[in-house]
């Protein structure tokens, strides 16, 4: 008797300016999380963003892939994050979600912001389901968003690559790429300080 063979789910493909933030984002908020050391390089603020649409088997945050999941970005909450970014030891705001990418209203007025208030004192990281070569060929706003962050942790979460050992991924296929030095070099430089 053969062997049954076991289909393997991967996440969606999105094809460029396939799936657009004015689509899809309703401008919700899955959590906030102010000072915490694991979703980035030192002391951060993570803003967690409602919707994806990759659809990742094993998804760590599977709630936050629902676009109404959690409650709507109000200047309230802004104002706050600003606030705990002031604080010297913070060192900079991360993006995660759901799909930064597909949350861009949101996220530009609070990236923008962070850095009239900041410069560059303070760093941005984004994940995202998206590569870098994918969002370079994308829509102007996810463009804008890529040139505002610092570091980018970029691709789908695949469950046949999943390694708890990485450095901030949670599979082999993730890279860490250093967005200001890919820009100036024209191609993907991966992040300095990887250590695995």
């Amino acid at each position: 008797m053969a062997d049954k063979q076991r289909t393997v789910r991967l996440p969606k493909n999105p094809k460029p300016k396939e799936w657009l933030a004015k689509d899809h984002s309703l401008g919700y908020i899955a959590d906030y999380k102010p000072f915490n050391f694991v979703d980035g390089e030192g002391v951060r603020c993570s803003i967690y963003v409602s919707g994806c649409l990759f659809n990742c088997p094993g998804c760590y945050n599977k709630a936050a892939q629902n676009f109404h999941y959690g409650q709507p970005y109000t200047q309230e909450l802004e104002d706050q994050i600003i606030e705990d970014l002031s604080h010297d030891y913070v060192q900079g705001l991360t993006l995660l979600g759901g799909e930064p990418f597909l949350n861009t209203p949101v996220l530009l007025k609070l990236c923008k912001r962070v850095r009239k208030e900041f410069g560059h004192q303070k760093d941005i990281w984004s994940w995202s389901g998206y590569t870098w070569e994918e969002l370079l060929k994308d829509s102007d706003d996810k463009k804008e968003l890529l040139s505002l962050v610092d570091i980018l942790v970029d691709g789908r979460f695949l469950l046949a690559k999943k390694d708890l050992t990485l450095q901030f991924r949670g599979s082999s296929n993730q890279r860490i790429i250093d967005v200001q030095k890919s820009f100036k070099a024209g191609k993907v430089v991966i992040w300095d300080k990887l250590q695995h």
